[in-house]
């Protein structure tokens, strides 16, 4: 008996009899999933109309392997590789950890400012702000990362390509100038402290600062001892065990009344250039690691959005038996009737 006169023309699914099977054919070359519902739905149509059909008694079998039919559909067309998967799951899982990291430094940076007294130091809020966001941000975006891949959400994916784009292309924009500033940023920072002297006239905040950093890091004056003049404070002075240490030099204070002072040897300006380059070398590592996490990243979600829009699969032959038997007619001639 042919099942279907005019089969139904959908481009995902087509029907096919031959003798006692019906064959679904699953063209998985297209996306499945706005589909897969449409198929379920229509296997469950196609089972009520044959199973009421006249002349035809219901069985569990055909419905038992259709709802298997429409279980395993889903799992038959996964749409994403599992290996890929699980490579993007731990890759957003340490694009988590990068974020997280970014925020601890970005903690202890205020944490080692404030008790150093370097609340006032010119651009420290600014730099810690934006450490914060580009911390919270990164692990945002790996969250948004793997909870695409594990619920293979397209949406998901497109927006963390997206942000994948934006952030590399941040990154670089940041990267790419201070690595290329890098060689004369020496002699751009001498020639702005050199403006703050003579460092005894300077304003008081300058004052503080210069201070403050010759207590810390145990050294006076910018470039020499003399950016001070005749005003030498006490934090270029050295203490007892500093001068046995050979740090400190002696020299004439005041000349009129032939006063000497010990003070430190080192100057700050040459301290100061060591940590300023570490601290760009760093941004330098931070942004280029990131560019390339945010590339990986790219390519990883491109890929998978791919799978999702052209999966290359084969095309899936399903067969149900149709198990039918035929009715007893409601009366049944009598040939041989018993004599009553």
């Amino acid at each position: 008996m042919k099942l279907f006169s005019n089969p139904p023309p959908f481009p995902c699914l087509s029907f096919s009899q031959a003798g006692s099977s019906l064959s679904f054919t699953v063209n998985s070359a297209l996306p499945s999933a706005p589909y897969h519902g449409l198929i379920c739905h229509l296997k469950r149509l196609t089972f009520r109309f044959l199973l009421t059909s006249p002349g035809y008694t219901q069985t569990r079998t055909p419905q038992k392997l259709a709802d298997l039919f429409c279980y395993f559909l889903p799992r038959t067309m996964a749409q994403v590789n599992t290996c890929l998967k699980r490579v993007f799951t731990i890759f957003n899982i340490l694009f988590a950890i990068v974020g997280g990291v970014i925020i601890g430094l970005a903690l202890l940076s205020q944490v080692i400012t404030n008790i150093n007294g370097g609340q006032n130091v010119e651009g420290r809020m600014s730099g810690l702000i934006v450490l914060y966001v580009v911390g919270i941000v990164t692990m945002m975006i790996a969250i948004l990362g793997a909870y695409g891949a594990h619920k293979e959400s397209k949406v998901c994916l497109i927006i963390f390509l997206v942000c994948m784009v934006i952030g590399s292309l941040l990154m670089l924009r940041t990267g790419v100038p201070v690595a290329i500033t890098r060689p004369q940023l020496e002699g751009m920072l001498e020639e702005r402290f050199r403006n703050y002297l003579p460092l005894d006239k300077a304003e008081y905040e300058v004052r503080d600062m210069a201070d403050t950093l010759q207590t810390q890091l145990h050294c006076c004056g910018m470039f020499s001892y003399k950016d001070w003049e005749n005003n030498i404070p006490d934090s270029c002075l050295c203490s007892p065990a500093e001068m046995e240490e050979d740090k400190c030099q002696t020299i004439d204070y005041n000349s009129y009344m032939m006063q000497e002072k010990s003070i430190y040897t080192k100057t700050c300006f040459p301290i100061i250039m060591h940590y300023v380059l570490l601290l760009v070398d760093i941004v330098i590592g931070i942004a280029f690691a990131l560019a390339v996490l945010a590339l990986l990243g790219m390519i990883l979600s491109s890929i998978m959005i791919y799978q999702m829009r052209y999966p290359d699969r084969p095309t899936i032959l399903m067969s149900v038996p149709t198990i039918f038997t035929t009715a007893p007619p409601k009366y049944q001639e009598l040939h041989n009737p018993p004599p009553y």
